[in-house]
């Protein structure tokens, strides 16, 4: 089946994303110079989003429009999936070796090309469908976001060409990239899929989560940017976004308390602890975005390096990763075998205590307490 073969490409591309990420990790404790550092970094960092979650999303939301009387959707989208994958395996080999480069920037940006085919492609097919669902306005608002963020992308490749030395112009760019793939693109489709699970009969609650998801999602951006010391009334319409995200989070879960019984039937009972989990980590993702309100505490985050890199893992592992996994084997596009089901356990046990430890690891820092062996 074209899905499963799809897959298993996604799954070693999970592998080759975790590869990286030891090797970074060693490098940290132990000498390794025949890898640069900043260069491994930057290949699993975009290989992460673009050759893991994005080609993940692209192929679940195909298979959605398969599923939707358009049986012939992975043929249609064939030459978007190869390209992004080519794109991404491009930006794994070329960073590795070069860095930010010719060639790394020429995949980057062909990738983003990319996206904006998919955008254009995917918005029509869904405007062909019988049934405009809630999810649809969830995969639109995803798409949107996506080509949102390419502008952080072009801005930072501005930045670099003209050498620009600011490090908050160029960190502005970056978080800008960053806040609308994890808080846009990536969040919105996941929400999408699930909805599309779900099949609720009456979507006036989903509608008004959406709302405030979406309507808070731009000025969140400058959650991000706080350290800035940005205008006043933009501060002030930072807090509503926030306050916006964490009422939309609330009525997500009362909507969730509500249909127990549709979601019990919708999720087998030995996977429903994955999205139970992601669950779990979305939650205190949107809790540490309403203290990062607090302008001190948002300084102290953004000034530790394990405390940001804890809360991208928080979402890109916690959030998302969790979720997919746990969507792809609840709708039973993988059959789950033991061995399996002990690889998942392994690998959640891995997110938790590699969060635990950057968590201490940010404790020790920010009270200047150094912990002796912890890399």
């Amino acid at each position: 089946m074209v899905l499963h073969r799809w897959l298993r490409i996604c799954f070693l591309n999970l592998l080759l994303v975790a590869t990286l990420g030891v090797l970074l990790r060693y490098k940290i404790a132990f000498s390794l110079p025949l890898v640069l550092q900043k260069n491994v970094l930057h290949s699993h960092s975009h290989f992460a989003f673009n050759g893991w979650i994005t080609q993940c999303l692209l192929v679940l939301m195909v298979h959605y429009l398969s599923r939707q009387q358009q049986k012939n959707a992975f043929g249609r989208y064939k030459p978007v999936l190869w390209l992004n994958l080519l794109t991404a395996y491009g930006m794994l080999v070329s960073f590795i070796l070069q860095g930010y480069a010719l060639a790394s920037i020429s995949f980057s940006t062909l990738s983003i090309f990319v996206s904006y085919a998919f955008a254009y492609m995917y918005w029509s097919d869904l405007n062909r469908l019988p049934r405009n669902s809630t999810a649809h306005m969830w995969f639109k608002a995803a798409l949107v976001f996506n080509v949102l963020s390419s502008f952080g992308a072009f801005s930072l490749a501005i930045i670099m060409a003209n050498k620009i030395a600011d490090q908050k112009i160029t960190l502005s760019a970056i978080y800008y990239f960053l806040h609308f793939q994890y808080n846009g693109w990536f969040f919105f489709a996941c929400m999408g899929l699930f909805l599309s699970k779900l099949k609720l009969q009456h979507d006036g609650l989903p509608k008004r989560i959406f709302r405030l998801f979406a309507a808070s999602c731009v000025p969140a951006y400058f959650l991000s940017v706080l350290w800035a010391a940005i205008h006043p009334l933009l501060y002030l319409l930072v807090v509503l976004a926030s306050l916006a995200q964490s009422a939309g989070w609330i009525l997500f879960l009362r909507m969730l308390q509500q249909n127990r019984m549709l979601i019990k039937n919708s999720f087998p009972k030995y996977v429903s602890w994955l999205l139970l989990l992601s669950l779990i980590a979305c939650s205190i993702k949107i809790a540490l975005q309403q203290f990062s309100v607090i302008p001190f505490l948002s300084n102290l985050a953004f000034g530790f390096r394990p405390i940001v890199i804890g809360y991208l893992h928080l979402v890109l592992l916690g959030v998302i990763t969790l979720f997919l996994l746990g969507y792809i084997v609840s709708s039973g596009l993988i059959m789950v075998n033991r061995k399996i089901f002990t690889g998942i356990v392994i690998f959640v046990a891995g997110i938790f205590l590699n969060e635990l430890l950057l968590m201490v690891q940010g404790i020790g820092a920010i009270s200047d307490v150094m912990i002796p062996n912890l890399n």
